[in-house]
């Protein structure tokens, strides 16, 4: 067998029922799991893997081939496979929409940035007015017509969840929350400013497989799942005053709630 580091793989396991290209693609798994192969660090060759196991070249592109469905890892031709790098951010979820944030003018997702020291950009943005869909009329209390604001955050370049905001219109039209760019601590300090006293926030989480047009406005790789997440702002009159509509890739993100026990 070649003469990879000591430790780093391990051998087949003959009397297991599982498959061998499976059997590889789970040690190369944990290999990454545990940190041996790190973000942007290239995995064996082919040659490597199939003289360390004694396998065929198709063996070890198919555990390849499992490994980028599950979106570990990325081909490049001519060069070889690598650990995807995941710019993680930890949304916390108690913290990120506190009043004390936008009254240092800055909005969630600057918070999130910050956090982890990463750039934060947007692009793509559009604002436009709709007619409302069935059910963002029902979560806003059935307005005519809405104030939509389409965007996509990114991190150090990366593409990491693309968020609708749908506003009532007669609340936000000819306003900043209008504008491309809403001022220092982004809408919801600007419908604090309006009068609209923000008193709590719903969340609604589901995990799904992303759609094609998801898939190309994150450049997800293949097998990653995303967070769809629709979050419901309320202000101490107990109106609906915001539905932010958000897909995150979910390799980029890790959800941190602190629930209090009482």
């Amino acid at each position: 067998m070649v003469a990879l580091p000591s430790g780093l793989l391990g051998s087949l396991d003959p009397t297991s029922d599982r498959a061998v290209f499976r059997q590889i693609a789970d040690q190369l798994r944990e290999a990454i799991s545990r940190g041996s192969f790190t973000e942007g660090s290239k995995l064996p060759s082919e040659s490597e893997l199939v003289e360390h196991f004694g396998v065929s070249r198709m063996t070890v592109r198919n555990a390849f081939s499992m490994l980028q469905g599950e979106g570990l890892v990325s081909a490049e031709h001519g060069k070889g496979v690598f650990v995807r790098p995941r710019p993680r951010v930890r949304r916390l979820a108690s913290d990120r929409f506190a009043r004390r944030h936008r009254e240092k003018g800055k909005s969630a997702f600057i918070v999130e940035a910050d956090a982890v020291g990463s750039r934060p950009e947007v692009d793509n943005l559009e604002i436009k007015e709709e007619r409302p869909s069935p059910d963002i009329s029902t979560r806003l209390g059935a307005p005519r017509r809405v104030l939509v604001r389409r965007r996509r955050y990114l991190l150090d370049g990366h593409p990491v969840e693309f968020a609708v905001s749908y506003l009532p219109l007669d609340l936000a039209r000819d306003t900043p929350i209008a504008q491309p760019n809403p001022g220092p601590g982004g809408i919801y300090a600007r419908l604090e400013e309006l009068g609209h006293t923000l008193d709590h926030f719903e969340e609604e989480i589901r995990a799904r497989m992303p759609s094609p047009q998801e898939i190309k406005t994150l450049q997800l790789a293949s097998g990653v799942p995303v967070i769809h997440l629709i979050r419901t702002a309320y202000d101490t009159k107990g109106h609906a005053v915001e539905v932010c509509d958000t897909v995150m890739a979910a390799d980029a993100y890790v959800l941190n709630y602190h629930l209090p026990a009482t």
